[in-house]
């Protein structure tokens, strides 16, 4: 069975205030034709189909569009909701959208549900688990503890119960919006970090033949079986040495993969992140190359130059950011804050000033939960859970 894994379409999205609507819309022109010259039997969205729980109507028509050219080529899809979705919303009508072909999975308390195609070889069963925010999930499924592992482990639980009732030889693929242990992170992914630990372990997809996921923004093989695919397009400037393409699989007769490759994605405009100086980076020669791209440019210059803005654009037409990174002696003070700083957690920010107002005392046990049950509060109080 040949199968085309995306994830993370993020409709509606915009790059630095640039509307990418236009370039949503001309990859799923590419989806489409994809599907159809390449053969495709199944179609697989690993989630965070919209890039907001409420998206603009535009993006509502384009992702209508899609559903509907998919169907007409008669071409099953499977699609989960991921963090960004609301998965009530997503999954409104979707059991006369599944009449048509088109298999949207939002529900937590579906994960055990498949939805099983067959080839010349017999069934595969395809289980979709939308994203799993645990605080709101984990009763529904029955989770021993809260957390994104127990949550996750709890819905593949009742994959493999429902996958052991199936003929002998019976294929499996389960889609996940999730954060694996070992995928590489991008600037552009919400965090879903809960009580310091937003990563699960690959084992917890033992049992399965192949796991299409989404998340990150990167396409990357966490193993032979399981895959990210990566966002479509880039949706930050730390995505700017992404290869950006969909995962185009073929699930063998005894459900080991018998060839994958990488199809890529049509770039709207390349992306550039600049360092030095203003009058070096406005007389650099080497950077003429980057006078068409999406720059970044990160000026360190010790005194911040007049109007940097206007005089990188008069080169850098499409210059969307600009960050200050002054360079500072060794022993500057700023300096040394901020490397302290870098790389950390809100979490580990939050307990290292605990340490210092109290002379070097972190917080025990008892105080260090109510600082993550504080910062998960933070986190999801502005997510709509509908």
């Amino acid at each position: 069975m040949r199968i085309l894994h995306t994830s993370d379409w993020h409709l509606g999205r915009s790059f630095h205030r640039v509307s990418l609507l236009a370039a949503q819309r001309e990859f799923l022109d590419h989806l489409v034709a994809t599907v159809r010259e390449r053969e495709v039997d199944a179609v697989l969205v690993a989630g965070d189909v919209y890039d907001r729980a409420v998206p603009p109507l535009a993006a509502v028509e384009l992702f209508d569009d899609a559903l509907h050219r998919l169907a007409d080529l008669g071409v099953p899809t499977v699609m989960i909701s991921g963090n960004h979705d609301s998965p009530r919303r997503l999954g409104v009508g979707a059991g006369l959208i599944e009449r048509a072909g088109i298999h949207l999975r939002t529900d937590p308390a579906g994960c055990g549900i498949p939805v099983v195609l067959a080839d010349r070889h017999g069934d595969v069963a395809f289980y979709g688990l939308p994203y799993l925010e645990p605080g709101l999930v984990r009763e529904t499924l029955g989770a021993p503890a809260a957390g994104h592992p127990a949550v996750l482990g709890a819905a593949m639980d009742r994959v493999r119960a429902d996958l052991a009732t199936r003929p002998p030889g019976t294929r499996s693929v389960v889609l996940a919006h999730a954060f694996v242990t070992g995928g590489a992170v991008s600037d552009s992914e919400r965090d879903i970090t809960v009580g310091g630990v937003a990563s699960v372990p690959a084992d917890v997809f033992d049992g399965v033949d192949y796991v299409a996921l989404g998340h990150l923004h990167g396409c990357q093989t966490l193993t032979e079986r399981i895959r990210y695919s990566g966002s479509p397009l880039a949706y930050s400037f730390s995505e700017a040495a992404h290869r950006k393409s969909m995962w185009l699989v073929e699930l063998g007769a005894d459900g080991g993969l018998s060839a994958a490759e990488r199809v890529d994605c049509p770039v709207p405009r390349p992306l550039a992140r600049l360092r030095g100086r203003l009058e070096d980076l406005l007389a650099d020669p080497d950077l003429a190359r980057h006078e068409t791209a999406w720059v970044e440019a990160t000026l360190t210059d010790p005194v911040r130059p007049y109007e940097p803005m206007a005089r990188l654009a008069a080169r850098f037409p499409h210059v969307l950011s600009l960050v200050f990174d002054p360079e500072r002696p060794p022993d500057d003070p700023l300096a040394s804050y901020a490397q302290r700083l870098r790389g950390r957690t809100d979490r580990e920010i939050a307990e290292d000033f605990v340490a210092h107002v109290r002379g070097g005392r972190g917080p025990d046990a008892g105080e260090s939960v109510l600082l993550g049950d504080a910062l998960e509060a933070v986190r999801t109080s502005g997510e709509d859970p509908r």
